[in-house]
């Protein structure tokens, strides 16, 4: 993280890039190419927890060329509860499930990636290749709906990591949960990168049909190029939009996030993201601007010294300029959006846009008057 800090102050004050990515080199924290091929973060740092840091550094002996490449591990998690609550002022939703931890898809600018750190584990490659499923979600789903006093509430799905990155085609846990949901006609909406969400059209298509369900599909560039290298494992953008107009025709409310906007790198696509998405059926648009909170600054500051060092020091200008100087500010009510006169000018952008599509006329409110709660042990079933 040092080494990291000091290339970043070098090349900002220098605007030399060069310099900061020669420092980056010579620090022996940036892993070798081969090992993460397919990987959108460049090194692996310890988690923040650690009382002892690890770097590996190339000792003359070419001992490097030997350590193998990193392949994705999954391990199943135990927890005592799925739904997760939360009181932040600034998001819509009060809960949220999680059917995984860490990424596979590997977007280098993720919010979610230190969260890795409270598994003794690192916020870089480890997040997107040592990852965990849950695979009794559904079981203590079903358990914690049929609590009593459990009030229905709309339940995010997404909004940490992405439940139907590559692993879900095997473990299915998110399959699982929508059919609890649905039995019992719980309203859900879902975020996601994929287009693995269509295979759910079934389930979802009978929610909506209810006014149980929606889809949000997050695109943050229509460049193939760019996407694949910040985005590594994720859906293209055309196969993001083909999805939601799959969903959309299927009858299920779809809306795009515009997410994250990279000031400098992104934030001209803003409106012909929403243009292609309004064409394939969205309804709905949000966007949030760049987020780097902790371990994900340094992250995405040598991925982009890596695939933009002629870019390096216009965006983190930039980023900064909404942040209060700082790389990240997570106040509340801002942390989403930013501030200045950049930010301001990027939220005008998108209105306008939205309003011309005729995007967010109204807002979709999912119904939770249906809901019926699982029969609880030993509870005499209600008779017709």
């Amino acid at each position: 993280m040092e080494q990291i800090a000091r290339a970043d102050i070098a090349a900002f004050t220098s605007g030399d890039s060069g310099l900061a990515n020669a420092m980056i080199e010579q620090s022996g924290v940036r892993v070798g190419g081969e090992r993460r091929r397919g990987r959108a973060a460049g090194i692996n740092p310890a988690g923040r927890f650690e009382a002892i840091r690890r770097d590996v550094f190339d000792d003359g002996w070419n001992t490097l060329e030997d350590l193998p490449p990193f392949k994705t591990e999954v391990q199943a998690e135990k927890p005592r509860t799925i739904i997760t609550r939360n009181e932040s002022p600034d998001i819509s939703f009060d809960r949220s499930i999680n059917p995984y931890r860490g990424c596979e898809h590997g977007c280098v600018y993720c919010f979610a990636r230190p969260t890795h750190g409270y598994m003794g584990l690192s916020a870089g490659l480890d997040f997107e290749s040592k990852l965990f499923s849950k695979p009794d979600a559904a079981k203590l789903l079903e358990r914690e709906l049929g609590k009593e006093g459990y009030q229905p509430k709309t339940i995010a799905i997404g909004t940490n990591t992405d439940p139907y990155q590559p692993i879900e085609k095997q473990y299915r846990i998110m399959r699982e949960v929508l059919e609890v949901l649905e039995a019992h006609d719980h309203p859900v909406g879902i975020v996601t990168k994929s287009a693995l969400v269509t295979r759910d059209a079934d389930i979802l298509g009978r929610m909506a049909e209810k006014g149980l369900a929606k889809v949000a599909f997050s695109v943050t560039s229509l460049d193939r190029r760019l996407a694949r290298t910040m985005e590594p494992r994720a859906a293209t953008p055309t196969r993001r939009l083909e999805a939601m107009k799959a969903l959309a025709g299927a009858g299920i409310p779809v809306s795009v996030m515009v997410a994250p906007v990279v000031p400098g790198l992104t934030d001209h696509e803003v409106e012909r993201i929403l243009e292609s998405a309004e064409a394939m059926g969205a309804r709905e648009a949000g966007y949030i601007i760049l987020r780097l909170p902790l371990e994900v600054s340094p992250i995405f500051k040598d991925w982009l010294l890596r695939h933009y060092p002629d870019r390096y020091r216009h965006v983190m200008s930039l980023v900064r300029s909404m942040r209060e100087g700082k790389d990240y500010d997570a106040s509340w009510g801002t942390r989403m959006k930013g501030t200045g006169p950049y930010a301001w000018q990027i939220g005008r952008r998108f209105e306008i846009a939205a309003r011309r599509l005729g995007l967010n006329r109204s807002k979709l409110t999912l119904r939770t008057d249906l809901f019926k709660p699982p029969v609880r042990a030993g509870e005499q079933l209600m008779l017709l």
